[in-house]
């Protein structure tokens, strides 16, 4: 590995680090190397490890805990997964730890595998101090693809009754305490019209073209939102939106499409209503474009399938968990992000939450990925604060 001077973190951090980016956990493929490794890493401290797995087996989530004290405790709380690298152009190996100046490079270093290791690396501490409640380590899978281990593992949390006070989610925030994020939801819409040749356009149901429409729709809904829609100044973007992301359709030029699939999402704002926006795009779908295309051919159809949905999160400046995070981070300021996290799950499960952790968002998902020294170093420092406090039983 490539090191060069930098801020003072722990060495032990460091080689966390090092071993997390190795593992590639891409949504895509199996997170059970880490999860495992992490397992074996804890019970070496007596630290017993509960693992949720998905239907396949090929995935898990693990929940940890330091168990002392009666009092509820606290959550720290982030996913295993990282997106794909495919495609993209890397300076250095995307699955290799490469330190160079103050930023340490890596799938996964800001998002958000630093975290993992800075809370790892604390582990040993927190088993060896007179707790006055326990800690927590929640490792999740399938989090950049909807979510979707946290509702396993916070479902078996509610089976065994046990409620956490409070979690800490370390997506990059800056170290800054988060206390809100949009809402979202993602859906699929496949539209069958009718094959025909072209020359005889009119007896066929051109899909592509119906699809264009209710594309055009959803258009119409964003625009109405963003010039209407009471505005919360907290988020960069203060407004639900609504997009197309992905469309595909069609055989060949010459002949009209039976089939045109697309994909689209929409952020809302916490207090929006996401019922309200999918039923008028479902309405509009199925009374105005469903009618026109069976005048033509009664077997004709559309299906809007939902593919993801993330709930906001929406903690108040008053909930203990704020407090708690200004207070470790030394940081009296809160923002609110657009982007989703397993927060607002969180809170959904009766678990308040706040985000806070090292890095940039805006330094995710792309090549060269990165988090700098200095980031870790401050979270590093917000969890010796975090020791402190849950010794003294605060």
């Amino acid at each position: 590995m490539n090191r060069s001077p930098m801020p003072p973190i722990k060495p032990e951090t460091l080689a966390l680090i090092e071993r997390l980016i190795g593992f590639d956990t891409t949504s895509r493929d199996s997170n059970l190397g880490l999860i495992e490794w992490t397992r074996d890493y804890l019970k070496a401290y007596g630290i017993e490890s509960r693992l949720t797995y998905d239907a396949a087996g090929n995935k898990a989530n693990l929940f940890a805990t330091v168990q002392k004290g009666a009092k509820p405790g606290i959550v720290l709380s982030g996913h295993t997964d990282v997106v794909p690298v495919d495609g993209q152009d890397w300076t250095s190996d995307p699955f290799t730890a490469t330190v160079k100046g103050d930023r340490l490079y890596g799938r996964g270093a800001c998002d958000m595998k630093s975290y993992l290791a800075v809370i790892l690396a604390m582990a040993p501490r927190f088993a060896a101090a007179n707790l006055k409640a326990p800690v927590h380590f929640a490792l999740s899978y399938d989090e950049e693809v909807g979510c979707i281990g946290a509702r396993g593992l916070l479902a078996d949390l509610a089976r065994n009754d046990i409620r956490p006070a409070g979690a800490i989610i370390g997506e990059p925030t800056g170290m800054q305490p988060v206390i809100a994020h949009k809402g979202k939801r993602s859906y699929q819409c496949c539209v069958r019209g009718k094959e025909v040749h072209s020359a005889l356009t009119p007896q066929g149901v051109n899909a592509i073209e119906y699809a264009a429409r209710i594309i055009t729709y959803i258009r119409h809904m964003a625009e109405r939102l963003q010039a209407c829609e009471p505005r919360d100044h907290g988020f960069d973007v203060p407004f639900t939106t609504l997009q197309t992301g992905v469309i595909s359709g069609g055989t060949a030029g010459n002949i009209v499409p039976r089939e045109c699939i697309f994909q689209f999402e929409f952020r809302y704002l916490p207090g929006a209503d996401p019922d309200a926006l999918e039923h008028e795009i479902r309405n509009y779908a199925e009374r105005v474009i469903l009618t026109e295309m069976q005048r033509t051919d009664p077997n004709t159809g559309i299906s809007i399938e939902s593919t993801a949905e993330i709930p906001g999160l929406n903690t108040t400046e008053a909930d203990q968990v704020t407090y708690l995070a200004q207070a470790l981070s030394r940081n009296k300021s809160t923002a609110k992000v657009a982007y989703a996290t397993e927060g607002g799950l969180f809170q959904q499960a009766g678990i308040p939450a706040i985000i806070c952790g090292p890095g940039s968002i805006e330094q995710a998902h792309k090549p060269d990925e990165y988090v700098t020294l200095e980031q870790v170093a401050l979270c590093e420092s917000f969890m010796e604060r975090l020791l402190e406090q849950m010794c003294a039983g605060q």
